[in-house]
């Protein structure tokens, strides 16, 4: 906790003793930077060195955060990986698309074909585009990547653990024939539209994040002359773990800090395929991560620095994310950011970078473009919407302060043993009956209820979840909403 207040703390001396620009930088000029998105899967607020990670170092993301900008209070559009994933290409809160929870590979629905990705978007700039790594916005055909903007495509089509093989290794035939994990196909690898070899043991997963890298390190070097946008979305940290032998057994906290180290290796190859080939100027690099840690998996999930509990729920520790941003000569170097910020901002701002058209449908990010140049007298996002499950609307923000409303957390974590050996521990449940106000400028890590001090600060966020439902619905209050889209489904 102290390191992470620490980190916020620093943010806000920064914000009063920094200048706006008199002026935009040349480089945005050319409105044709490359894009790169680095997107983490399960990665926690405090899983690198500049956020308090420890027992394994990080330097190659930590020179990216002192040649770039940290984001303290950026945030996953949901805490789960498929609805994630499809906030971040669409730039729209996940139950608008249609898109929530995680899709399993039996789902019939995916990314409808009528949303806008930001490859599409950038694909009418001249961009070539490229993806590797999990895409989990459906595994149909016509909801994979090069359907949807992408030139080029390998990985996973969904969470590297939705296989028939215990998180032990063990084939779970071998164990226990009335497992769910016995639904599960063997894990497909995808290249273009097309299967080309099936993951089915845990070396397989051990190669995944040297390959990815490889592929965006040789995709950056073909196309190094030309706008190109390469999405990488690693299938780790997520369970169950891989780890090449070069990292293996070399950190003091065992496999996860192997993998962060391998991890944190990856970015390094990027920043360096950029660097050498003389784009640093040209390349906007965005690092981040999906949701937060999948802490009931003991020493095989990471760490949220203090904020409060994980992955699968929308108190801080599920949705607040790292995110760091480099574009050497554009973004100030060595600058955090404590504004309010999300990956659903991508793609309006990457449009406004490159002038491409937005969406004709309506989208919910915003242009954080100003905030990127160190504009300290701006605040492009005041407002932020916790939705999960299927469509429940759990809390809203509005700038520091948080709203919890009246749920069923069904996936808590903060009472629960991780389990013997790291391996899952029981899910824990929690109700909350009333509404519940939290300063998080104060108390990131959500400890102190204070809404009965501020009754017209929750009478004003009450107000805001108001808005939400009659937009986007609440099955909790059972609200339609008139603003969600259906998503893609199977053609029969």
């Amino acid at each position: 906790m102290l390191k992470l207040n620490s980190v916020l703390t620093a943010g806000a001396v920064t914000l009063a003793g920094f200048q706006a620009p008199a002026q935009k930088p040349a480089a945005l000029k050319a409105a044709t930077p490359n894009i790169i998105i680095i997107l983490m899967d399960d990665m926690g607020y405090g899983d690198i060195g500049t956020t308090g990670a420890n027992q394994y170092d990080t330097p190659n993301l930590d020179r990216l955060a002192s040649q770039g900008m940290q984001f303290t209070w950026f945030y996953s559009p949901q805490a789960v990986s498929s609805a994630s994933r499809a906030g971040l290409l669409t730039g729209c809160y996940p139950n608008r698309v249609g898109i929530t929870g995680a899709l399993m590979p039996w789902s019939t629905i995916g990314i409808n074909s009528d949303e806008t990705t930001i490859a599409e978007v950038l694909k009418t700039r001249g961009y070539h585009t490229a993806a590797f790594g999990k895409w989990h916005v459906g595994h149909q055909r016509e909801f994979l990547p090069l359907q949807h903007g992408f030139d080029e495509y390998y990985g996973l089509p969904y969470s590297n653990d939705m296989w028939p093989v215990d998180f032990d290794g063990v084939p779970i035939h071998l164990r226990d024939t009335t497992s769910r994990l016995m639904r599960y196909p063997v894990l497909p690898l995808i290249e273009g539209n097309e299967k080309i070899g099936e993951i089915t043991d845990l070396s397989g997963q051990d190669k995944l994040t040297a390959e990815y890298t490889r592929r965006a390190v040789e995709f950056i070097e073909r196309h190094r002359k030309e706008p190109f946008f390469l999405y990488l979305p690693h299938s780790m940290v997520h369970v169950p773990l891989g780890v090449s032998e070069k990292f293996r057994g070399k950190s003091r906290q065992g496999l996860y800090g192997d993998v962060m180290m391998e991890v944190d290796w990856s970015v390094g190859e990027i920043v360096k395929a950029v660097d050498k080939n003389g784009l640093a100027k040209k390349t906007l690099i965005i690092f981040t991560s999906d949701n937060g840690p999948w802490l009931n998996f003991g020493n095989h999930a990471g760490t949220t620095g203090g904020l409060r509990e994980g992955k699968g729920t929308t108190w801080e520790g599920g949705q607040r994310v790292p995110c760091i941003m480099r574009w050497t000569g554009v973004i100030p170097a060595g600058e955090i950011c404590n504004r309010l910020a999300s990956s659903i901002d991508f793609l309006p701002t990457v449009a406004a970078i490159t002038g491409a058209k937005l969406p004709g449908k309506k989208i919910d990010g915003v242009n954080i473009l100003p905030l990127m140049l160190g504009d300290k007298n701006t605040t492009p996002r005041h407002e932020l919407y916790y939705y999960y499950k299927t469509n429940s609307l759990e809390a809203v923000q509005r700038d520091y302060w948080k709203l919890v409303l009246p749920h069923r957390n069904n996936q808590s974590y903060r009472y629960v043993d991780p389990g013997k050996d790291g391996w899952p521990g029981p899910y824990g449940s929690e109700t909350i009956y009333s509404p519940e106000l939290y300063d998080l400028r104060r108390d990131p890590g959500e400890w102190y209820d204070v809404a009965a001090l501020y009754p017209e600060k929750v009478k004003e966020l009450q107000d805001l979840a108001g808005e939400a439902r009659r937009d986007l619905g609440d099955e909790i209050t059972g609200d339609p909403g008139t603003g969600r889209r259906q998503p893609g489904t199977i053609k029969e």
